[in-house]
């Protein structure tokens, strides 16, 4: 199958090329490299560099490239940007959408994936979410993905095409960028790799589900490739792929504290590290929002199988290679 992935030199999208090649797949990607890097990308996977937002560039990609499937993950994902520009996020996640979907019904691709959130779509909740949970949204970032989903839902009907939703708790891993404001991991493992100290929002009693990036790359994988009776032509697929485990911000800049400073001793390059430092809350975080992943088991036979502990050791390892 071909598959186009927007997005796809960044964090989630790069691995989810990896899964798509070793399955055996053709892979295209369009990416502005805003976020992402072409050394995320293996050699000879065709890299087109170009904004969503720029309907005919998306056009000319498909009409050259011809994908029987597309799995979207080009986004603009800042939540406290979204607060401050909601403009810019709506020109991204909604225009840049519509453009996406209008050029893959244009050459009739059969299944489309699209990155939706649970990590902000459900609002505040203080037990895992299903998909049944009524939508509410409180930034602009949450909206977009929500208006995201009803538009992919009337493409699916109008086109034909079968398309899934899936919907992300907080991603974490190898790869991700620790120069924006999305990705705490990341953020941390720069800062504490540099001897300094993380700086935690808040009081940092800010709940959430951690999943690790290649486990939801291999629910990407599934939900383009996957014969499973619920994605059909002219259906929308909701899936929520997250973990139901939470962890506040507290706990994990610990956790990795304690991961990194192991990394450090072992490297001969033992040192304490410093506490963290506390700034100012950030606009549109919710206090806790976790979701509940049961029926992405039941539809994909998707479950996570990376534990938090392990995620970490893994990602820190990989930003200290590169410190």
């Amino acid at each position: 199958m071909k598959i186009l992935v927007t997005g796809g030199a960044g964090f989630i999208g790069s691995h989810i090329v990896d899964a798509l090649l070793a399955a055996g797949h053709a892979v295209a990607v369009i990416d502005d490299l805003s976020s992402g890097s072409r050394d995320n990308l293996p050699p000879g996977v065709p890299l087109h560099v170009v904004d969503i937002v720029d309907g005919a560039a998306v056009t000319r990609v498909f009409a050259a490239e011809r994908p029987d499937a597309v799995c979207h993950q080009a986004a603009q994902m800042s939540v406290s940007r979204s607060v401050r520009e909601p403009l810019f996020d709506a020109q991204v996640n909604c225009i840049g959408l519509i453009n996406v979907l209008d050029a893959a019904a244009g050459v009739g691709c059969r299944r489309f994936v699209f990155a939706s959130s649970g990590g902000v779509l459900y609002g505040d909740v203080t037990v895992p979410a299903p998909e049944s949970t009524p939508a509410n949204p409180v930034s602009p970032y949450g909206i977009t993905k929500w208006v995201g989903e009803r538009y992919l839902k009337f493409y699916a009907e109008e086109h034909g095409m079968a398309a899934v939703a899936l919907r992300y708790s907080n991603v974490y891993g190898p790869r991700q960028n620790p120069h924006g404001e999305a990705g705490v991991v990341a953020i941390f493992c720069k800062k504490l790799l540099a001897g300094e100290a993380a700086t935690i929002n808040g009081d940092g009693r800010y709940v959430r589900d951690y999943v690790y990036g290649p486990d939801v790359a291999r629910a990407n994988l599934l939900a383009l490739t996957a014969d499973v009776p619920h994605v059909q032509p002219r259906t929308l697929t909701s899936l929520n792929i997250g973990t139901g485990v939470g962890t506040d911000v507290n706990e994990l800049e610990a956790a990795l504290r304690g991961t990194i400073a192991g990394l450090l001793e072992r490297a001969g390059r033992g040192r304490g590290l410093p506490a963290p430092v506390h700034g100012p809350a950030r606009p549109g975080d919710l206090r806790s929002n976790l979701v509940d992943a049961t029926r992405a088991g039941e539809v994909l036979s998707w479950r996570p199988t990376v534990s938090l502990d392990a995620g970490l050791a893994r990602t820190a390892e990989w930003f200290a290679a590169r410190a």
